[in-house]
């Protein structure tokens, strides 16, 4: 059976580059584009009405940028992003704000169809293997630097109001992204979300603690403790195969 095509929304306040993408995208096997925005107002409300699986988004517009848009639209959809712009002083804040791909203007069709591919491995119905596509590290901001993060010195992953913190060893690293984008990106052979605001790496968690009601304590083996969610019962058991364990 072939996989749906990828459902993609193009935004951008420029015409010609508005149709330019449009021209490649129409030439790629397994893409649908939903529609086409000129500004961040219009990409917001097409973000939530569309949910589209992809969008390709502007950064500079007038108005609300692509950042702005993303904010505006963050609690009803969330699809994966790739920003195209013409400035690469702005690719520190795109992958702060969760894009799974930079394209800076003028891009060729091999360089787009790398962006397509990296956004169908995210998509949740891909047949891919769990954790294929996983990555092994991860780009987080410090300072004027992007820090490659070994995925496995990962303790933790707490949300903490519009970020998360990643607890690697001593430190703690902030990150702009949602929690729901930070669990698609791991490998759940080897992390678990026992909370909506908590994951856990599996192979760090010293002991599991039952405190009924669906919920455990779990315990690190840095000291850390986290309680899971009563929401989040039946992953945690399948996760810590604790199927038998009451």
């Amino acid at each position: 059976m072939n996989e749906a095509p990828l459902r993609v929304l193009v935004v951008d306040d420029e015409p010609m580059a508005r149709a330019r993408l449009r021209r490649m995208l129409g030439a790629e096997h397994g893409v649908h584009i939903l529609g086409e925005c000129s500004n961040g107002e219009e990409a917001a409300t097409a973000l939530q009405d569309m949910k589209p699986d992809l969008v390709f988004l502007d950064i500079q517009m007038p108005g609300v940028d692509g950042f702005g848009a993303l904010h505006l639209a963050e609690a009803a959809w969330r699809p994966s992003v790739v920003f195209v712009t013409a400035f690469a002083v702005h690719a520190l804040d795109a992958f702060e704000h969760g894009a799974i791909d930079y394209l800076l203007k003028p891009y060729s069709r091999e360089r787009l169809r790398i962006a397509l591919d990296r956004a169908r491995t995210r998509r949740p119905n891909t047949r891919a293997t769990p954790g294929e596509h996983s990555p092994e590290r991860l780009p987080v901001p410090v300072g004027h630097r992007l820090r490659m993060v070994p995925v496995q010195q990962i303790e933790c992953i707490v949300a903490q109001l519009n970020y998360v913190e990643l607890h690697v060893g001593q430190e703690r690293l902030v990150l702009r992204e949602t929690m729901t984008a930070m669990e698609a990106q791991l490998d759940p052979r080897h992390f678990a979300r026992i909370h909506r605001s908590r994951i856990v790496r599996i192979d760090a968690v010293a002991d599991i603690e039952n405190l009924g009601s669906g919920q455990y304590l779990f315990r690190l083996s840095s000291g850390t403790r986290l309680t899971s969610g009563p929401n989040y019962r039946e992953r945690v058991r399948e996760a810590f195969s604790l199927r038998g364990a009451g």
